[in-house]
């Protein structure tokens, strides 16, 4: 075995001697003993080999034989650069920066000279053959998508390697004994890639932080975060930055400001938060309509530009929500404190005010910075209750906002925004963070409430500068702002999706007059306590195009606005403290910023929020992996949300937590996948297992490494007669 190893390892490096040799001389032309001849290959079975792998890049569209034996680099061959989205197996495709004809290049593991998952990189394209996907080698990585990997350290006979946890590292890190910093065998740590050497198949690496013990639950969510090149604590600099901010709020300060502190304001968030963003405020006017404040912590007016905190908030772009903790954009200081909209307590807030009349019709608004006094801090809970029973602390003033909220509401749905409401998965967590059980968090009256007051001063806000109110002399180009925007469902993805739903009874196609938009809240309101609904709510949310900032508007397709913002999270969101900045500089009368600029850290923003997503994901998945593992050889009943032809993908319908049975466990048939009809079908004894089907299922292994559960059909369930 090690001799074949040896062999291919020498053919591999062999091959890529010629393929720079051609590569660097792409206008000459070589023949076998020319080749060899410059590589100083001088036995004769090394020449054999070099006329071997002539013949094979010839064969692979490397090279073109312009006479019998003589090659030459193939000049219809082109360079472009594109991101390595990588295969489990080491072979990738390069997803190419521009348009490229016939797609994605397929860039075979031989091919692949140390690039990794998401590297930017350059590729030689090789000449596409008729009927072949494009194929190509790379020539070089021009940014690395990351330098520190994540994993468990494996020491040996005094060699140490980090396995790598993501599946989409072929490498293990080799770890010299001086790099170790103290990991021992069996701990999770991360490493940074310090050098790879042309010739080896291993990088190496330092270690640069030491998680702890497998298993252990603080050691676990970072190594989460970690995973997703997330931070998972501050810097002591911006920790002794905050510290230094001075919390006192001066009359100087006050009178630059509207004063709500003698009108009625309080917040509503869940019993265990800490980072009050938004408070409402709420008077009767003399004209008899109803002012409605919005209040938003004004964390610009503490975190200044050019600052550590600045550039440690940009850097996070977005708090990361995990299934037992939050790790804040900016530090405690600031999150849960300063910036706090705690009771009793006086904050400066930027606010938007808006008169209202009893339809909850807005007859003016107002935006600017306040200062205010929290009266009462409500739970969700707290504030349900008032809805449902009419009684308690301030029942007049939230009983108002429900009548309020639940006008907005009718009018935004009449105007076609879409109705998703996803059940939440929660756990309750040990003191050692281990989950004990699980329930459900629903959106109720009290949540839709604080919803639809904020969904309108953000959609208020994008307006405002949207529609060029602030700007009439400007030639009709709105100056440069930060939307949240939110394309059209792709049309193709849609009808699958239709034609999918219709197996179930329902119709997702617009009936007669009806928008596309109008027929999904058909759809979504049909559902409703079905067992099919979680999943065909998820499909239909994965029909959707995602919600993304951007300097160019193209409005908000799920909640039907023409201009939307986020303006009301600047604790935990960085968008919106670009906002608050942008508002005031246009409301100053200042000039429109560098559109360029601006689109850049939308984007960063975008990326942020897309990995703290896949985080919170991930940590939800360890979570319900370890949960189930007390479970095992436990018989559920599940349904089934997934199918690949390697398996389907099963959901437990008390906990919702989902796992995988291998199609090679089906063994009462033999199944094949049914791409279009999202089944497996038996050859034999054409048993289906569709999507949304409901069946018993076993735990039967819970793989906590892998995140990864493994189910089996109960007893009775494989019968190939049902």
């Amino acid at each position: 075995m090690g001799k074949k190893k040896k062999k291919s390892s020498r053919k591999t490096e062999l091959r890529q001697l010629i393929q720079g040799l051609f590569f660097n001389n792409p206008k000459r032309t070589f023949n076998y003993k020319q080749v060899s001849g410059l590589l100083e290959v001088k036995k004769k079975t090394g020449r054999q080999q070099v006329q071997i792998i002539l013949n094979e890049l010839f064969e692979s569209g490397y090279l073109t034989e312009v006479a019998a034996g003589k090659y030459k680099l193939l000049s219809r061959g082109s360079t472009l650069t594109g991101v390595v989205d990588m295969t489990a197996t080491g072979s990738a495709y390069v997803v190419p920066d521009e348009e490229n004809e016939g797609g994605d290049i397929f860039i075979p593991r031989n091919n692949m000279n140390q690039a990794l998952h998401g590297d930017h990189v350059k590729v030689f394209m090789h000449a596409r053959r008729r009927n072949r996907q494009p194929e190509g080698e790379i020539i070089e990585v021009l940014k690395r998508k990351r330098e520190t990997f994540v994993g468990v350290m494996q020491i040996s006979r005094g060699l140490a390697f980090l396995v790598v946890d993501d599946r989409v590292m072929p490498h293990d890190i080799f770890i010299p004994p001086k790099a170790l910093n103290g990991a021992k065998d069996g701990q999770k740590a991360i490493a940074r890639i310090v050098e790879w050497p042309e010739r080896a198949k291993n990088p190496i690496g330092e270690i640069i932080d030491v998680l702890g013990d497998v298993g252990d639950n603080q050691a676990e969510m970072h190594a989460i975060l970690a995973e997703f090149n997330l931070p998972y604590r501050y810097p002591q600099e911006v920790i002794d930055e905050a510290e230094t901010i001075d919390a006192e709020i001066s009359p100087e300060e006050i009178k630059k400001r509207r004063d709500f502190r003698q009108v009625t304001t309080f917040t509503i968030d869940p019993v265990d938060a800490k980072d009050f963003d938004d408070a409402l405020s709420l008077q009767k006017l003399d004209n008899g309509n109803w002012e409605v404040g919005v209040h938003i912590a004004d964390v610009t007016h503490y975190v200044e530009p050019k600052s550590l905190l600045e550039k440690e908030a940009y850097d996070r772009a977005t708090s990361v929500y995990l299934v037992d903790r939050v790790v804040p954009m900016l530090p405690e200081r600031l999150s849960n404190f300063i910036c706090s909209l705690r009771p009793h307590e006086e904050k400066l807030c930027f606010s938007a005010v808006f008169e209202m009349d009893d339809q909850a019709n807005v007859i003016n608004s107002w935006f600017g910075r306040t200062v205010i006094y929290s009266d009462r801090r409500f739970t969700y809970e707290e504030a349900q209750e008032i809805i449902e029973t009419g009684k308690g602390d301030l029942s007049d003033e939230i009983l108002t906002l429900d009548k309020l909220a639940k006008a907005l509401r009718d009018k935004r749905f009449s105007e076609g925004s879409v109705g998703f409401e996803r059940v939440e998965v929660k756990f309750n967590i040990d003191e050692k963070g281990k989950p004990v059980s699980v329930f459900f968090k629903e959106s109720k009256d009290a949540n839709k409430l604080i919803e639809e007051f904020m969904l309108l001063a953000n959609k208020k806000v994008a307006q405002l500068i949207g529609n060029k109110e602030l700007d009439k002399g400007s030639r009709g180009k709105p100056k440069t702002f930060v939307y949240r925007i939110h394309d059209v469902p792709n049309p193709d993805k849609f009808e699958n999706f239709a034609s999918f739903v219709r197996r179930f009874g329902y119709e997702a196609m617009p009936k007669g007059v009806e928008t596309v938009s109008a027929s999904l809240n058909r759809l979504l309101e049909e559902v409703k306590g079905k067992g099919e609904q979680n999943m065909i709510e998820t499909l239909a949310i994965r029909t959707m195009a995602k919600a993304v900032y951007s300097t160019h508007n193209i409005g908000h397709y799920g909640l039907s606005f023409k201009f939307y913002s986020h303006f009301t999270s600047p604790i935990r969101r960085y968008p919106d403290m670009m906002v608050h900045r942008l508002l005031q500089r246009y409301l100053d009368g200042g000039r429109s910023v560098n559109e360029e600029t601006y689109e850049e850290m939308c984007e960063h923003s975008s990326d942020m929020e897309q990995r703290a997503a896949d985080a919170e994901r991930a940590s939800i998945k360890y979570k319900q992996v370890e949960f189930m593992k007390d479970h095992i050889g436990q018989t559920f009943e599940g349904v089934i949300s997934g199918v690949t032809e390697w398996g389907l993908y099963v959901e437990i319908i008390e906990n919702k937590c989902e796992g995988m049975i291998p199609i090679r466990d089906l063994d009462d048939d033999f199944y094949h996948f049914d791409e279009d009809n999202y089944c497996l079908v038996g050859r034999k004894y054409n048993r289906k297992y569709q999507l949304g089907d409901q069946l018993k299922i076993v735990i039967a292994n819970a793989n906590l490494e892998k995140k990864q559960l493994d189910f089996a059909l109960a007893d009775g369930e494989t019968d190939s007669t049902k």
